[in-house]
């Protein structure tokens, strides 16, 4: 196999003409005979013992070409592609058969590859650095959180129904006079004021007393999710069978104790702002990536075919799936659910691929053009942290785990700590006690401490140590 001439035909589209040997194509004839041979009659021969030069004979010379071609084809086009040094993406490949005999086979192939881009002034960067500081109102904010998720749940006999209680009803949805599907259920859950039903719903609950029986007037709005719902009024026939609420514990030693390992509400406290100081300042540099990472893409200039975006969205696609079967959904009764098709769903996600995609050629770009490389430490490190995360023996990364896409995804990580460590930055600082900003500052941007930033989660393709990950589940689902 070879590669005979190599010609760009348009933008991102390349004609490769590609010869298979004689010999090669030959034995793929061959292959190709004794896979039919079983299925084919000639007179004189018991089924399937013809010789193949008795059947191409009778049927013609070229009557396990087809076979052949599609045999040879893959391998002969995947050669040819990296002879030329091309980086071939999945598109439609138009296919062109020049000659195919016993002197072998050549056939025309046209290709898309993976765009020129160019990109300019990804160093110096300017980003804006948000306050890190945990305010008094965040530190409450989450204290109430947990208070709630803490709460005891007691039985509302003395008053009517009220905003933030939680309510035990039946109910029944008409229009015009006729129940409609989905709009029945009994005893069913729901807390008033979360905005679970639609507009109007859970404010006529609020006043009603346990016992009650009464009607609740709303119109579906204009954008739900339900085609034969949308702008209709609705009747619910509802009867209200028990009220609770949740009564908030003490924010005292007690509950301290409670709910960590903490003597007193004040050690609580100081620790429980300790972790919102350290998950707000990921947040905070995260931020200042994104903000890098959209400059890059603003600067990112070159023709990108509709194919890149569309391959990483049924990418993205296929993991959202992944993650739904893991939690016992199938992407089916998701789509059903939502009121979504395969067209809607493609559109939900182009526009997050469409941004990955550029992501990656602008930093692939930078690494190329700041000669950044995986050194041979890089990729042992790198598979010895992906074995050590997945539990595998680095062999078994290693046979899943392709080095040259591991050294591409080390490659691009570097890229963005280039910019990174380049940027200016303007720092924020807090608030002062009177509301006013003190004095901002500019400072280059340093190399956070090692953590998993909004920016590399973006970057990395990250397709290598997917194949680890499934591959974990397969043997975990053989066991």
């Amino acid at each position: 196999m070879n590669l005979k001439s190599s010609n760009k035909v348009d933008t991102n589209r390349w004609q490769l003409e590609v010869a298979v040997d004689a010999a090669t194509f030959n034995n793929a004839v061959d292959h190709a005979y004794k896979k039919q041979k079983n299925r084919i009659n000639i007179p004189g021969f018991r089924k399937g013992k013809a010789p193949r030069a008795f059947i191409e004979k009778f049927y013609g010379s070229e009557v396990f070409y087809d076979d052949a071609i599609n045999e040879v084809y893959p391998d002969a086009l995947e050669g040819a592609v990296k002879e030329a040094k091309l980086d071939m993406i999945q598109d439609k490949v138009d296919f062109d058969l020049v000659s195919a005999n016993a002197d072998g086979l050549v056939f025309k192939a046209t290709i898309t590859v993976k765009p020129e881009v160019s990109i300019e002034n990804y160093k110096g960067i300017k980003a804006t650095k948000k306050s890190a500081e945990v305010t008094e109102e965040e530190l409450d904010s989450e204290l109430k959180k947990i208070q709630d998720r803490n709460a005891r749940v007691v039985t509302v006999e003395d008053r009517p129904a009220a905003n933030d209680d939680i309510v035990d009803i039946d109910f029944e949805g008409f229009i015009d006079d006729k129940a409609f599907d989905g709009g029945k259920a009994e005893n069913y859950t729901l807390t008033l004021g979360a905005g679970q039903f639609i507009p109007g719903f859970e404010e006529q609950i609020v006043g009603k007393k346990t016992g009650d029986e009464f009607d609740v007037h709303v119109t579906f709005p204009e954008d739900y999710q339900a085609e034969d719902l949308k702008g209709k009024s609705a009747v619910f026939k509802v009867k209200l069978h028990e009220i609770k609420m949740k009564e908030l514990p003490e924010l005292d030693d007690d509950f301290a104790k409670d709910v960590s390992d903490f003597d007193t509400i004040d050690e609580y406290k100081a620790d429980l702002k300790k972790h919102l100081q350290e998950h707000k300042t990921e947040e905070v540099q995260d931020d200042v990536d994104n903000q890098l990472i959209d400059t890059l893409v603003e600067s990112l200039q070159g023709e990108i075919p509709q194919a890149m975006y569309n391959n990483k969205a049924n990418e993205d696609i296929r993991d959202f799936s992944y993650r739904l079967q893991n939690q016992g959904l199938d992407i089916q009764s998701y789509m059903k659910y939502t009121g979504m098709d395969a067209a809607k769903m493609r559109d939900a996600f182009l526009p997050q691929a469409e941004r990955q995609v550029k992501i990656r050629l602008a930093l692939e770009k930078i690494a190329e053009i700041e000669k950044l490389a995986a050194s041979e430490e890089d990729i042992a490190n790198e598979y010895k942290k992906m074995a050590e995360n997945y539990q595998m023996e680095i062999d078994k990364i290693k046979a899943v785990v392709n080095q040259e896409d591991l050294a591409k995804d080390i490659a691009v990580e570097k890229a963005i700590e280039l910019v990174r460590d380049n940027a200016v930055v303007t720092e924020e600082a807090p608030e002062a006690a009177d509301g006013e900003k003190k004095e901002t500052k500019k400072v280059v941007a340093k190399k956070p401490a090692a953590k998993k930033t909004a920016a590399k989660k973006a970057t990395a393709k990250k397709a290598t140590a997917k194949k680890a990950e499934d591959k974990t589940a397969d043997e975990d689902s053989a066991e």
